[in-house]
């Protein structure tokens, strides 16, 4: 088999680096699954990877990438023929596995997805890790009975990955958004989302109470820190809290009063090791009732190829990114 393209990070005495590199597919850690990668998307902690921002990766050198989608190649496993088009996200892709920024992936077969009707390659993509993300969030959140009439649902991060997504999956649900950013001039773009109403994160009065006054139905935070303490002591009784991401913090300094006065419960969202079964339902219902309109124009901030995928991470952990980068490696196949 020819050399192919990808994303490789290595770790050296001064830290880690990525480059653009010419692998074979033995070079690649071992899976049943051998898949000619379509898209690949580049999430927050691709990112981190890449730009060595974050401890992601588990061992080195690894090809990035916590994501893929495209046609299997060949397998040693019966549940996947030649010619099936599959996605796979989390997983330990990009972390402990080597990942889908590459033109060919060895996947284990417990991580592959198959394509559900209703999606494409470069759909499933857009979605990707943060669409996944935003819907585990959703149904965390209905299974601890968040409803509608409990009020609106502010979404951290509007303008990220997850937050785009989580307002237009709140609304296919019935639910009012409120979204709070860092970008105010953003503000049209999250209206047309769904978000009725836009907080400037730069003009929010966080308080200093352990309760404030109770302002929302519940929350998807992708940002913890000081925001994420916020909205603990803000969200009405009986509320969810969907806690994804760490863009402002890992910390969080609070009581347990709104736990036992209000009854708030905080939900802890983990995309990577997910059973098999919660992932395949969550993807019919992202590809079935939960599937957002026009999903590459609403989402897709950009479709790049693996050449610009170093200097993307840079502008995505600069906070310059809105909405999703989705990698072409293949194309439509």
């Amino acid at each position: 088999m020819l050399p192919f393209k990808a994303i490789r990070v290595h770790q050296n005495a001064s830290g880690t680096s990525a480059s653009l590199e010419s692998l074979s597919l033995e070079q690649l850690t071992s899976g049943a699954v051998r898949v000619r990668v379509a898209y690949s998307g580049l999430n927050y902690k691709d990112a981190l990877a890449i730009t060595g921002r974050g401890a992601i990766m588990r061992a080195y050198p690894r090809v990035a990438g916590i994501d893929l989608a495209g046609v299997v190649e060949a397998s040693e496993d019966p549940s996947f023929r030649p010619g099936d088009r599959v996605l796979a996200t989390g997983a330990g892709l990009g972390e402990w596995l080597d990942g889908g920024l590459a033109e060919y992936a060895r996947v284990p077969a417990e991580a592959l997805v198959p394509l559900p009707e209703g999606l494409s390659l470069l759909e499933a993509m857009a979605l990707g890790t943060a669409g996944f993300s935003a819907a585990l969030a959703l149904r965390r959140m209905l299974e601890n009975h968040q409803d509608p009439a409990q009020g609106p649902i502010v979404v951290t991060g509007a303008t990220g990955g997850v937050g785009t997504i989580a307002l237009l999956l709140l609304r296919q649900a019935g639910f009012q958004t409120a979204a709070l950013t860092g970008k105010p001039e953003a503000a049209l773009q999250l209206r047309e989302l769904g978000a009725e109403e836009v907080i400037d994160r730069g003009q929010l009065d966080l308080g200093a109470k352990p309760l404030e006054k109770a302002l929302w139905g519940g929350a998807v935070d992708n940002l913890g820190g000081e925001v994420l303490t916020y909205l603990t002591r803000t969200v009405r009784p009986w509320g969810n809290i969907a806690c994804i991401g760490l863009a402002q913090s890992a910390e969080l300094n609070t009581t347990v009063l709104p736990l036992i006065l209000r009854g708030v419960s905080l939900l802890g969202i983990h995309s990577v090791q997910v059973p098999r079964p919660w992932r395949l339902a969550l993807w019919r219902q992202l590809a079935g009732p939960w599937r957002p309109p026009r999903i590459e124009q609403r989402i897709v901030r950009a479709v790049i190829g693996l050449d610009e995928v170093v200097q993307a991470a840079r502008e995505l952990m600069a906070g310059q990114a809105r909405g999703r980068y989705v990698v072409r490696l293949a194309g439509d196949l």
